[in-house]
């Protein structure tokens, strides 16, 4: 393989063929690693500004301290960092429904790995995030019905650009509801999207949670020598007294 480019990993998968590629930047001489599944780009390590923005943004909307965070969607791994890099963070869980793509992180394929996976608050869960959400037991299966304080998710490109048909579910009103329900009191939901803030989607977040809010992050693509920008959606459970109905178990 050329300096330049290097195909790291191929996988045959349910979803399509998923291949990881590093491939050197002549301009800047600087690494990019990305991960395709089939011919559509998945990820990109030469855009990272909004992802990380989607755990920071989510957090920041938390008053509180000792934070148990799930993030949906591994990735390249900077939303999770990005969460880890809050000291108020006690425990986080990764969770991602392509097993290759955790061990890529596992076996140090990818720049991250050794970081997110040397951190005794970090775990990787291989699941399907849109199974969990909806049901009872939630995204930690060492602890069913468990709550958390803040679910972060960059896992389709919108609400409404999905990689998958059954996604959809998440992104109505009962979905939105039923995801509250793994979240304390004043818990947090946030979003990554590729696209401009959707005013249908705010309206079915608006009446998911008690407050809400749409964040354009904006960052230079030298690619398009312009600026490009994402969203990042947030949804803030109510808050309940400690002990009422709204904290007992699922």
């Amino acid at each position: 393989m050329s300096l330049y480019f290097e195909e790291l990993d191929f996988r045959p998968t349910p979803m399509g063929v998923l291949s990881l590629r590093r491939r050197r930047l002549l301009t800047t001489g600087a690494d990019v690693y990305e991960i395709k599944l089939g011919d559509e780009f998945l990820m990109s390590s030469a855009f990272t500004v909004a992802e990380i923005a989607l755990a920071r943004i989510g957090l920041a909307a938390l008053e509180r301290g000792d934070l148990d965070v799930v993030v949906g969607g591994l990735g390249l791994g900077y939303t999770a960092q990005a969460a880890l890099e809050d000291s108020r963070v006690r425990s986080l869980i990764v969770v991602d429904a392509l097993a290759e793509v955790i061990e890529w992180h596992q076996q140090g394929l990818l720049p991250l790995g050794k970081q997110l996976t040397g951190d005794p608050r970090c775990r990787f869960v291989n699941g399907d995030f849109f199974a969990m959400s909806p049901s009872a037991e939630g995204f930690d299966q060492s602890t069913p019905s468990r709550r958390f304080d803040a679910v972060l998710v960059d896992i389709d490109h919108s609400p409404s650009a999905l990689l998958h048909p059954r996604h959809a579910a998440l992104y109505t009103p009962a979905g939105l509801k039923a995801l509250a329900r793994h979240l304390h009191s004043g818990g947090v939901f946030a979003l990554w999207s590729n696209e401009p803030p959707d005013d249908e989607f705010r309206m079915v977040l608006a009446g998911a949670f008690a407050t809400s809010a749409a964040h354009v992050v904006t960052f230079d693509n030298p690619l398009q020598h312009r600026d490009a920008s994402n969203t990042i959606y947030i949804g803030v459970k109510a808050a309940q007294p400690a002990g009422s109905a709204a904290e007992q178990p699922l």
